[in-house]
């Protein structure tokens, strides 16, 4: 299948385009811009920087992928902007590269959603089959594993690192690491549990589950010895547990930003 771009389209001559890529009415595609195999730009869209979009990715109208990052630290260097295959990019989303300060990419995995208005800012890492729902916002240099869902309006500090499977509720604000498989939810968010129905949908067994939760309440219940302790003593007694091993490691992996807690009762 050969190349389709609409007359009403500016795609640069030196950009690189797979086989059957189409490109919709009142587009702009810059000189740097590589487009995969049967890429589709709906229409309106544009592309600029060194950006690199993969195969089967669908973008839809008014969609701003590789402009500079809203970064006053950003000096023109020639950083990247990867999204990876499969994608669905709706309305208004805007996706930036990265800067020298931060690994000098930005990038996106494979078969993810990026409802309408949605951000990725500078230098952020999203793994595969990520969701972000209408309007939510990543700040610059976050990482999102595998399957994390962003509820609408939502908000994800700088530098903040959201675990795998983990579940972030709409219009919350999460300013410290979550856990992979962790429930988010609250204006400034706290750490509401476990995602039990993505857990579910995901096929993991009812022993997993049973594991997971068990672990989950040893760690992060009220008690008077110290999170340390706690730690250490949910990693032997759940040794060979995948899943809770995954969670352990997370928590420690150097980090700039605290870990996501929940809510202490009446109000400690």
């Amino acid at each position: 299948m050969t190349v389709s771009i609409h007359p009403s389209s500016v795609v640069d001559a030196a950009a690189r385009l797979g086989t059957g890529v189409v490109i919709g009415p009142f587009c702009v595609v810059g000189p740097d811009v590589d487009l995969g195999d049967n890429v589709r730009l709906t229409s309106h869209v544009v592309v600029e920087g060194r950006t690199r979009i993969g195969e089967g990715t669908v973008v839809y109208p008014f969609a701003s992928l590789g402009h500079p990052p809203q970064d006053l630290k950003f000096k023109g260097e020639p950083s990247e902007l990867i999204i990876g295959r499969h994608n669905r990019i709706r309305e208004n989303v805007t996706m930036n590269p990265g800067t020298e300060g931060g690994g000098m990419v930005t990038k996106v995995g494979d078969h993810g959603l990026f409802m309408v208005g949605s951000h990725v800012a500078h230098d952020c890492i999203v793994g595969d089959h990520v969701i972000l729902a209408n309007n939510a916002t990543l700040g610059g240099h976050v990482t999102v594993g595998d399957y994390a869902i962003l509820g609408g309006l939502s908000a994800v500090h700088q530098f903040v690192r959201i675990g795998s499977h983990a579940m972030i509720g709409g219009m919350s604000g999460v300013e410290n690491d979550v856990i992979p498989y962790g429930l988010v939810m609250g204006e400034r968010a706290k750490l509401a549990g476990l995602n039990l129905v993505g857990l579910e949908r995901r096929g993991f067994t009812k022993d997993e589950v049973r594991g997971l939760r068990a672990a989950y309440k040893m760690l992060f219940a009220p008690a008077g010895d110290t999170f340390a302790s706690r730690l250490e003593e949910v990693s032997r007694e759940y040794e060979g547990q995948t899943l809770v091993a995954q969670i352990l490691a997370f928590i420690r992996d150097k980090s700039s930003r605290p870990l996501l807690q929940p809510r202490m009762e009446n109000g400690a």
